[in-house]
């Protein structure tokens, strides 16, 4: 079995068993991006709750967010944990949109991806998941996202080594799926519900599993 076609496999099993997951849930590209440095080192249900205390303040836009001092910013984001420092990088990000684009986020969202992407790393606390996560899911724009779920999932099941990096697990996937916005969406979102589901880091419900014996599948057809 080609590593294409086991990507494939691995797509259409969780997608049977799981079904679509209508990610990134927001309203608004804006919101997208928000939630993308939020979420870093917590849990979307802390991520929500931040943004419901956003959206009841009216403060939910790039103009409001600008205006907004970084402290009672972090006292509105505190459920997403880690508030200050999550704070001063999404002022950081909202500063290099106002620096550089002059607020105009379509303009923002507008860039090719190679620039898109490098003046997203340059940003103080902006890395490759949270820079992926925002040109995929808020610009559209076909990059596969890796986390923490990925690299467990993968290794679990044979498919890369231990000490894979983010790049070289991105450039495994996107090197043998087609390059398509909505199937690296999908195909990312339905890896994270696995590994909330089935993928724990400990205790790990492996019967249950969409993946069950996918590693028995490959390398019986590796033996072939």
């Amino acid at each position: 079995m080609s590593t294409a076609d086991t990507l494939q496999l691995m797509y259409a099993r969780m997608l049977a068993q799981l079904g679509p997951q209508h990610w990134w849930p927001a309203e608004t590209p804006f919101e997208v991006m928000v939630g993308a440095i939020l979420t870093q080192n917590t849990n979307w249900s802390n991520v929500e709750r931040a943004i419901d205390n956003l959206k009841r303040a009216g403060l939910l836009s790039l103009t409001a967010l600008s205006d907004l001092p970084v402290a009672l910013l972090a006292h509105y984001i505190r459920p997403a944990g880690y508030y200050n420092i999550k704070a001063g990088r999404l002022k950081n990000l909202l500063d290099h949109i106002s620096r550089h684009f002059g607020d105009d986020l379509q303009a923002f969202f507008d860039q090719s991806l190679p620039v898109f992407r490098d003046q997203l790393l340059a940003i103080k606390g902006i890395g490759p998941e949270t820079a992926d996560s925002i040109l995929l899911y808020a610009a559209n724009l076909p990059i596969f996202v890796v986390d923490a779920y990925t690299h467990r999932i993968l290794l679990r099941h044979q498919l890369i080594d231990e000490d894979c990096d983010y790049r070289m697990i991105q450039e495994w996937f996107m090197d043998h799926l087609p390059c398509e916005t909505g199937l690296y969406n999908e195909f990312h979102a339905l890896l994270v519900k696995v590994g909330n589901l089935y993928c724990k880091k400990k205790k790990p419900d492996c019967e249950a599993c969409p993946l069950r014996g996918l590693a028995t599948n490959q390398a019986l057809a590796d033996s072939r």
